[in-house]
């Protein structure tokens, strides 16, 4: 009975301590070496440096406050673009915190009066931390960013159309506007002009 036991025993051990050293250690590692080696940027987080530091990445969204910049989609993780808390806020459409919140954002975004403020101005993304918003969403801050810079709306427009990037293989995706990336390129606008 005991050689039974271990007869049946040791096929099962040397089974999962193979697969605990392939699919543990082996296919970890294998992925780790491809995506370092054919997608360096993107697997170590896609960040943005400027002057040797990173301010940020491409992939998280950040919050831009000030009158002078594009503002990103609100976001309901942690305490504002929190990668360790990344969620929805999980709000149904008939919650009152969600209707304060987005009566809350439609306020502070309405400068454009007679326009609807943009969707993605005023409601979060799944993850709460998307760092794009759409075209439609820029072009609606145009008017407040050049008041704000004392740029001319068609330069910020201009920016704006520079700025858009199109689905991948022109049907994967939507078209956007990457927050951070405008913002660099609006203040590198401004610093050229004196400002």
């Amino acid at each position: 009975m005991f050689t039974d036991l271990r007869s049946s025993l040791r096929p099962a051990l040397v089974m999962t301590l193979l697969f605990a050293l392939l699919l543990g250690i082996a296919y970890p590692l294998a992925l780790t070496g491809i995506g370092q080696t054919l997608f360096p940027r993107q697997a170590n987080g896609s960040l943005i440096e400027q002057n040797g530091r990173p301010i940020g990445s491409a992939l998280i969204g950040q919050s831009f406050a000030s009158a002078r910049y594009f503002h990103s989609r609100p976001s309901a993780a942690g305490k504002g673009y929190d990668g360790m808390a990344s969620s929805g806020s999980n709000l149904g459409p008939a919650s009152r915190a969600l209707a304060e919140r987005v009566a809350q954002d439609l306020k502070a975004n309405a400068t454009s009066p007679g326009r609807p403020v943009p969707s993605d101005l005023v409601t979060a993304s799944a993850s709460g931390l998307d760092p794009h918003i759409s075209p439609n969403a820029a072009f609606y801050q145009a008017d407040r960013i050049a008041r704000a810079r004392g740029l001319t709306p068609t330069a910020v427009r201009r920016l704006i159309d520079d700025s858009v990037e199109r689905p991948l293989l022109g049907f994967i995706g939507e078209t956007h506007v990457n927050v951070l990336e405008i913002n660099r390129r609006l203040d590198r606008i401004s610093a050229n002009q004196g400002q």
